[in-house]
């Protein structure tokens, strides 16, 4: 009888069973009797499925068992069907797969060169069989496994000064620590070539929290999340003056010409800040400055005004009068604008020479590149931001020069303005009308 048929009998059963329970309710014996038979049915039930469970899982290991055996087979088959191609092959078809195996081997070596080469394998400096090669992975696989195990352990360490010391050393994947017992501080280091070097000595907080892990097993470790490269950061960081060094003898000039501007525009700024304001007068006061020498307002007047206000007085002759102004505003002139043009030229000048450091630094580095070749990118990447540092100082020097003359003339032509127009004051006929003077003046 199969299990299907098993399952509908039981099904029947307990169907029928619950019918003549249904129909007879009240007759206790017989619902008691109908228990017994579905409990029975159920027990019946579970034995099957357990019979037929185990008679699966003997099925299945059979079955296994079946393709193992088919799996041996087919090798078998595919090792027979080998040797005999290989009885039936020609010398050329030997010959390609003499080539195959040799390509496949060629293929192998260099992924392991490769490998060696990426992860920084020490080889001693000494040419390596496949061997050897394969017991320096492997050795390095069980530096792997070591360091998913981390303990601190005795590794000779190269110190900043070039000393080596022989210091606990914790291992974490790609990051090290090392413990300096005599001066009870830690530090970071970097792996290079198999040898450890100190990176970083660590302060505060971060040496206290290695020195809690070693003596209690328990504390915070501070690495550098960036793998070295905020380290390399660090180490390559660099005062200004360091900076201006690089960029060669063409920083002479911009530096002289920088400090040159520098120099006029500070002088230039304490003379227009020395100079006294310059007031406005209208031309009945200027009538009464040249008539009246009590006049209140002779007291207001300072500085240069004075000196057109006393030519105005003391000139024979009104074309007298106008030609001493003139030369008085003319040389008041180049004494406001006396040096000011050497700031416009350092803002013309200074670029021009920070592209000729560029374009000379640029030669340099070709030049380099001709002898040493450009399989280096810190040979070219270095040079070439060398020769850029002229360009960047030459616009640092030239646009806060540019600025700076721009505001000083803007002053010197708004005072020289001011002086202009109380000497074509000071100019006019004294009989002129008042509209006259209103015109001179607007």
């Amino acid at each position: 009888m199969s299990s299907k048929q098993l399952l509908r009998k039981t099904l029947f059963i307990c169907f029928l069973g619950l019918f003549t329970a249904a129909s007879s309710w009240a007759n206790d014996d017989v619902n008691n009797a109908l228990l017994d038979k579905i409990t029975a049915a159920q027990q019946n039930l579970s034995n099957t499925e357990n019979r037929i469970a185990k008679q699966s899982a003997a099925l299945a290991k059979q079955l296994n068992t079946l393709e193992q055996e088919v799996i041996a087979l087919k090798q078998k088959t595919a090792a027979a069907r080998r040797l005999s191609d290989e009885k039936t092959l020609s010398l050329g078809q030997l010959e390609s797969r003499l080539k195959e195996w040799r390509d496949q081997q060629t293929y192998q070596q260099n992924m392991i060169q490769r490998f060696i080469q990426q992860h920084n394998l020490s080889t001693g400096g000494t040419k390596l069989n496949t061997g050897e090669q394969m017991l320096l992975i492997q050795n390095y696989a069980k530096q792997l496994q070591q360091n998913l195990t981390p303990s601190w352990q005795k590794n000779n360490v190269i110190m900043t000064n070039g000393k080596q010391q022989s210091l606990d050393t914790l291992s974490v994947g790609p990051v090290h620590w090392y413990w300096l017992d005599s001066e009870q501080q830690a530090g970071l280091a970097r792996l290079e070539n198999g040898e450890f070097h100190s990176a970083l000595l660590l302060g505060g907080s971060a040496s206290e929290g290695i020195k809690n892990l070693i003596q209690q097993n328990s504390g915070e470790l501070t690495f550098d999340p960036t793998m070295d490269r905020a380290l390399a950061r660090q180490q390559h960081t660099e005062t200004p003056w360091q900076h201006l060094l690089k960029g060669g003898v063409w920083v002479i000039p911009i530096m002289a010409f920088a400090l040159l501007a520098l120099t006029i525009a500070l002088l230039k700024t304490w003379q227009l800040l020395r100079l006294p304001k310059v007031v406005q007068f209208t031309p009945s006061n200027i009538h009464s400055l040249l008539t009246q020498h009590n006049s209140p307002l002779l007291k207001s007047v300072k500085g240069k005004q004075v000196k057109l206000l006393d030519i105005a007085k003391q000139a024979p002759s009104d074309q007298a009068r106008d030609d001493q102004l003139f030369v008085q505003l003319q040389q008041d002139k180049h004494g406001l604008e006396r040096w000011l043009m050497v700031i416009g030229m350092t803002a013309s000048v200074a670029p021009l020479l920070g592209l000729l450091g560029t374009v000379s630094g640029m030669i340099e580095t070709f030049k380099m590149m001709t002898l040493f070749g450009s399989g280096d990118p810190e040979v070219v990447s270095g040079g070439i931001a060398q020769a850029l540092i002229t360009t960047e100082l030459g616009l640092v020097v030239a646009i806060p020069a540019l600025v700076l003359s721009a505001i000083l003339s803007k002053k010197v032509r708004t005072y020289y303005q001011q002086l202009e127009n109380f000497g074509i004051l000071l100019s006019q006929p004294q009989h002129d009308t008042q509209d006259n003077l209103q015109q001179v003046a607007a």
